[in-house]
């Protein structure tokens, strides 16, 4: 063994005495900085597996003491030596440790839990890294990327056995309080919202032998099943005139907003493939976390949905309900247009008065006018329908159409901020162009690209190795800072 590792050594003393010279001699003033960039790197990584290998080879000369005890107090009597392969980021290491047996027992290697291994031959960084590029693009382009940058080849199914065991921790990372982050000190108020997004499904039965050319109105070649989208922030007041909030819903640049903006602070966004019980549960555990003293406001944002509405009121009943004013405004263009046509040079004059109505918390008077017209001798039945549509969605949403109080709190009053997660955390990643997705692949998924959107991705890093740690050896290993934090402090 001895000779064995000095061997090496010498070996990479001379590999880096030799890249010194391919960077310093006489043949270097001909390459281009391409050339020599792509060379170290190539270089680099068959160095760098080689010192890995050195690192393991030298661990692993260490005979452990016998007998070695079990956590669950089980002697283990040395047996011999036994070969691991490890596939780590600079490619295939191989190296041989001891191995100890007991009576009806597998082998059990004792260095294995003192370098915390996975239980898989991939190693945490090249499974962390290969996860991160699946929560962004597709199995078959992560699997390009590692293999033309790293030239690590690894199958389309070992990404995803590896997300799903990556992912494994996320539910047990967000319950209370496993979460390492500060809670957010600016803002004094809450903001719950939720919305839903399809998820094209695999079949679940097998498809007919003869599948119709030619799909019938509403008819889908892919069925979906719904994600919902849950988000949390906290956020300072924004008082608001009703005239400004026309302004910019019409997007008339004449006229310019009083403040800045006040950006949410703290957003934290989740998506669950198990319904809307299920989500708002969840929530309800996250915001409990954040309801400190110091929260005066509590705000539930809602585009009238009214099975969400529901889950909000169940789930929040402290919580102000507010309807997105975007879909209210976009019922009262749609009546604009069956009334008097797209076309029409008074179209939006008329949405503009009604807009104004609306946000001066004058609901009633709104509704009796849009009847008025819907019941007008000019009114024929389609617009008449349109009309009394919009109608019925004001009316059933009269309970959180207060614009007026809301504005006059600085309250938000638009679900922007959920509309763009369902694009961003499921629709840009789960509906890309020919995917298809069974329930566990996709929440492994979603919930990964949910931890890198939150900014949690270092954190929950961790937190997942030491669970999976403990799982594996039956304890938990100290808390050690992030690795890149090491890193920068070495390079520093």
């Amino acid at each position: 063994m001895a000779s064995d590792v000095e061997q090496t050594v010498h070996q990479l003393q001379h590999d880096f005495q030799t890249l010194m010279a391919y960077v310093t001699g006489s043949e270097a003033q001909s390459h281009t900085a391409y050339e020599v960039e792509l060379t170290l790197f190539r270089r680099l990584l068959a160095l760098g597996a080689a010192l890995l290998r050195l690192f393991f080879v030298t661990r692993a000369a260490v005979r452990p003491s016998e007998p070695v005890t079990a956590p669950g107090g089980v002697c283990w009597a040395y047996h011999d030596q036994r070969p691991t392969p490890y596939y780590s980021v600079f490619g295939k290491v191989r190296f041989w440790r001891h191995d100890s047996t007991a009576p009806g027992q597998a082998g059990m290697c004792p260095l294995d839990a003192a370098l915390s291994l996975p239980a898989h031959c991939y190693s945490d960084v090249l499974r962390e890294w290969a996860a991160y590029g699946t929560t962004d693009a597709s199995y078959r382009e992560s699997q390009t990327v590692l293999e033309r940058i790293l030239g690590v080849s690894l199958s389309v199914q070992t990404l995803e056995t590896c997300v799903a065991d990556d992912a494994g921790d996320v539910a047990t990372f967000y319950d209370p309080p496993a979460v390492p982050t500060a809670l957010p000190t600016v803002g004094t108020m809450l903001v719950v919202q939720a919305d839903g997004q399809g998820v094209p499904m695999v079949a679940s039965q097998p498809a007919p032998e003869a599948p119709p050319v030619r799909l019938g109105t509403g008819q889908k070649r892919t069925k979906k099943k719904e994600a919902v989208v849950t988000g949390l922030s906290t956020i300072a007041p924004y008082r608001r005139t009703p005239e400004e909030v026309v302004a910019a819903l019409l997007r008339d640049s004449s006229h310019t907003g009083s403040a800045a903006r006040p950006v949410p602070v703290g957003k934290e966004l989740r998506a669950t493939l198990d319904g809307k019980k299920v989500a708002m549960t969840r929530l309800v555990e996250r915001v409990a976390q954040r309801d400190t003293l110091h929260m005066q406001q509590h705000v539930a944002l809602s585009d009238g949905a009214e099975a969400l509405q529901q889950q909000f009121l169940t789930h929040f009943p402290q919580y102000t309900l507010v309807l997105d004013i975007i879909h209210a405004t976009a019922y009262l263009w749609d009546a604009a247009n069956a009334l008097l046509g797209e076309t029409h040079a008074g179209r939006t004059a008329w949405v503009r008065g009604h807009l104004e109505q609306r946000l001066a918390g004058h609901t009633e008077a709104l509704i009796t006018a849009l009847e008025a017209e819907a019941q007008g001798p000019t009114c024929t039945a389609t617009p008449r329908q349109t009309v009394r549509r919009t109608v019925g969605y004001y009316q059933r949403n009269r309970p959180s159409m207060h614009y007026d109080q809301y504005l006059a709190c600085g309250w938000p009053i638009g679900t922007g901020v959920i509309e763009g997660a369902c694009g961003h955390l499921v629709k840009d990643r789960m509906e890309q162009a020919g995917m298809r997705w069974t329930k566990a692949g996709a929440q492994a998924v979603l919930d990964l690209r949910a931890v890198r959107i939150n900014s949690h991705w270092d954190a929950y890093g961790q937190f997942h190795r030491q669970q999976q740690h403990q799982r594996l050896y039956g304890a938990a290993t100290p808390a050690s800072e992030p690795a890149e934090v090491q890193v920068l402090e070495l390079a520093a």
